[in-house]
Order: structure tokens, then C-alpha cells, then sequence
């Protein structure tokens, strides 16, 4: 069962030319309770796809089909998160804040599954209502 909503810069870092080995180490720790949103796939394909044909990119490509889509659960964006999300941009936004809509999308996906999003970018999420946020990172990049 997922406890776990990764996020891009986080499930990238195994395939990164210096990962990060805490944040490898509690990818494998963890790897059962593990999902992304669909947003997040959207940033790794869209990422991979911009590569040029390459070892590297061949590389992303089998890390995308044979690590993350064969074992990690890829939760949808769907009305319960996006009425979610509708009601907290309203809120932001009255307050003077106006995040990325991807993030609020991830923060949406997060919260009504009932799961802890790991990311490097806590302070891009720090906004959002109910979030509980993980940094697994050791140094700041």
C-alpha cells in the first residue's frame, strides 16, 4: 500500500550521474509504499522525449518502462483532486500566492490519497493545506 507520493526530482535521482545515495537508499527502503501522479509521468516522459537519441536516453527509457512504470502505482489527477486543488488555488490566491499549477496538482493528488510527498522542493509546496511534505535529499541542489 502506497504511503509515498514521489516526486519528479526524486524519482529521477537514481538515473542522475551523481545520485544522491540517501535518496536511493530510501527509494529502496520504501519501494512497496511507493506512487507517483500522473503529473509527475507526464515531467519524466516529457523529459526523456526532449532527449536526443542517445545511450542516455535509451537508458531513461528502460529506467521509465522497467523501473518506474512495471513496479510504481501512477495516480490519476482526477475530480476529487481537482476540486481539491480548485479550492486551494482560490485560497492561495487571496493570499497573495500562486504556485505552479503542476505542483498544486501533485499537492492535490498527495492530500486526497492520504499520502506524504516526498520532494526536493519543499519550499515549492509549503503553501498547500494539509500537505505533509518529506525532504529525503542529504545535500541541497
Amino acid at each position: 500500500m502506497a504511503r509515498y507520493l514521489v516526486d519528479t526530482n526524486v524519482l529521477s535521482e537514481p538515473v542522475r550521474k551523481e545520485p544522491d545515495d540517501a535518496v536511493v537508499n530510501k527509494l529502496r527502503e520504501h519501494g512497496g509504499e511507493l506512487a507517483i501522479a500522473s503529473i509527475v509521468w507526464h515531467e519524466m516522459v516529457f523529459g526523456v522525449r526532449l532527449l536526443p537519441p542517445s545511450q542516455q536516453r535509451m537508458a531513461m527509457e528502460r529506467y521509465l518502462a522497467e523501473v518506474i512504470a512495471a513496479a510504481i502505482p501512477i495516480l490519476p489527477y482526477d475530480a476529487v483532486a481537482a476540486e481539491w486543488h480548485g479550492g486551494e488555488r482560490a485560497r492561495l490566491l487571496k493570499a497573495g500566492l500562486t504556485p505552479r499549477f503542476a505542483d498544486g496538482q501533485i499537492a492535490a493528488v498527495a492530500v486526497v490519497h492520504d499520502l506524504i510527498l516526498v520532494t526536493d522542493n519543499v519550499q515549492d509546496f509549503q503553501c498547500f493545506a494539509s500537505l505533509r511534505i518529506e525532504r529525503w535529499h542529504r545535500t541541497a541542489t
